[in-house]
């Protein structure tokens, strides 16, 4: 190789599956003539986290997965040097691409009792034979981020938890779950995400603890990783002023982040990757095109994700940086590369997933999961509801046909309301049919993961169950992130609540045969609920 042709080799930019020919071929012509070291796939322009505030709507294709794998053998046809293609699955492969098996959350998998790591280290595994099915040889994930932020906008249920050392512990047995099946991973958003306040997809949140407060929290998950050889770490997006002479200079940027907290104080020689670098926190920063590129280089990154500027960013970092430089990051790619078979004469045979092995995962995980916040013999004050006739189930933002009552009528038969939205109170005679019951299980589906906008749950919404706790004994079955139930009022009236974490059919059945079968949850809160 040539020298820029080895700096091509740093050069990840974002390739989206639902894309145009001219889109597809503007790529092909990028490794034909740069040799770029790999590319990151999303779903579609669309569906990219820096385009919120556009509102373009997600246009959603049966194929996408089938198109993934073609994209990927059309574009290594292209590639003098095999190209290292990296997704962001952190949940599985249904992240990005439609029809594809889903794993349940980090923060589902942080409520698992410690003894039940065997369970992580099976979700690590199952999503690294689900990429290696499409091609995919790098997952940018787990998240070593340590939830203690309960505000925090884009990092929440994608934690494992508040808890320093099972963050560490869970991420280690996902990453050597990929990496049994030979799926190379990544811990990030180095030196940690979790405090912070602001989304980095739009600005650029401040960490304002010091070096000392960092080593003993923050940093504990990524230095248990380097201490494991984890093959890479992702920079974060987010400024420390602590670090960087008190200036708020995003980490991605920092060489005193970078290679003087990172590389020289915790020892670590493996690959470094950017954040994307078309995130609004950085990408504004600059006028000139490939100055971006050079100055995350040249702060110590290895690989520059969603670099949207390739022929500038090669120039800028042939103009500046020496040969040594070049060639350490260059070998580390190319270690990597090797690692994931890239090289390999006789590649390993390319399986279907198997939708039967994540659904028989997934209810393992549900069953250890399940939390009981509130208990008061939940299963006989349901079962003695007056021979049930005082007795109503009523779902919340979805149907009546769902798995948790579905799996309840078989033995528990009663009558059944749903609320799927605000407007279904409006004009409502709900009020009126629910007056004769004395008892209600509740199943509430949080419409959003993320904290925006009360997660989506309408203020009517909110309202009416908090009545209904004071009136009623309710049992409330939470299906969806549990920092929601900081927003839902009156939950010291409740009867029961259960946080169930997913709305997936396995979480719902289990949780129906846990109410029938008077059990016991066997997971416990990952984070820190204020409220209850």
């Amino acid at each position: 190789m040539t020298l820029e042709q080895k700096i091509g080799q740093f050069f990840f930019p974002a390739v989206f599956i639902n894309d145009t020919e001219e889109n597809i071929q503007e790529t092909e012509r990028l490794i034909k003539e740069y040799n770029i070291g790999g590319l990151t796939f999303f779903h579609s322009r669309a569906s990219a986290a820096t385009n919120y505030e556009s509102k373009k709507k997600v246009e959603f294709n049966d194929d996408s997965f089938q198109r993934l794998k073609d994209l990927i053998v059309r574009y290594q046809k292209c590639a003098t040097t095999p190209l290292l293609m990296s997704i962001d699955a952190e949940w599985g492969l249904a992240m990005r691409v439609e029809k594809t098996p889903q794993y349940p959350y980090a923060i589902t998998l942080g409520a698992l009792p410690e003894s039940k790591t065997d369970l992580v280290y099976e979700v690590g595994k199952q999503i690294g034979l689900d990429l290696k099915s499409a091609g995919i040889h790098y997952n940018l994930a787990p998240l070593a981020d340590i939830n203690n932020n309960p505000n925090n906008p884009v990092i929440g249920y994608r934690s494992f938890g508040s808890n320093k050392e099972k963050v560490a512990q869970f991420a280690l047995e996902y990453l050597r779950g990929m990496s049994d099946v030979g799926i190379l991973g990544c811990l990030k958003h180095f030196p940690g995400h979790g405090n912070t306040s602001v989304d980095s997809h739009l600005g650029l949140p401040v960490l304002e603890e010091n070096l000392e407060q960092l080593l003993e929290n923050e940093l504990v998950p990524f230095i248990k990783g380097i201490e494991n050889q984890v093959d890479s770490i992702m920079i974060g997006h987010l400024a420390v002023p602590a670090l960087n002479e008190g200036k708020e200079t995003s980490a991605t940027l920092s060489k005193n982040i970078i290679e003087n907290l990172l590389r020289e104080r915790l020892g670590y020689d493996g690959l470094i990757i950017s954040d994307a670098l078309n995130m609004h926190s950085v990408s504004k920063l600059y006028d000139i095109k490939g100055q971006l590129e050079w100055e995350a280089f040249n702060a110590g990154n290895d690989v520059l994700c969603f670099a949207e500027n390739v022929p500038e960013g090669i120039q800028e970092i042939l103009k500046n940086a020496s040969p040594e430089r070049i060639e350490a990051s260059l070998e580390r790619i190319m270690k990597c590369k090797q690692k994931a078979g890239l090289f390999d004469e006789n590649p390993t045979a390319i399986t279907d997933f198997d939708f039967k092995i994540t659904a028989e995962l997934n209810r393992k995980i549900a069953d250890y999961c399940i939390t009981d916040i509130k208990n008061k013999n939940n299963s006989i004050l349901v079962f003695n509801a007056k021979n049930r006739e005082r007795l109503a189930k009523l779902s919340v933002y979805k149907t009546i046909d769902n798995p948790f009552f579905k799996t309840l009528g078989t033995v528990l038969p009663s009558p059944e309301y749903a609320i799927e939205n605000a407007e279904d109170l409006i004009n409502t005679t709900l009020i009126e049919d629910l007056t004769p019951f004395e008892t209600l299980i509740i199943s509430l589906y949080i419409p959003k993961a993320k904290p925006l906008n009360n997660f989506e749950l309408e203020d009517s919404v909110l309202t009416f169950l908090g009545e209904l706790f004071q009136t009623k004994k309710c049992i409330l079955y939470v299906f969806g992130n549990p920092y929601a139930l900081q927003v839902i009022p009156n939950l010291e009236f409740t009867t029961g609540i259960v946080e169930m974490y997913q709305d997936f059919a396995e979480f719902q059945e289990s949780a129906a045969e846990q109410l029938l079968q008077d059990k016991k949850g066997r997971g416990t809160l990952p984070v820190s609920i204020t409220t209850i």
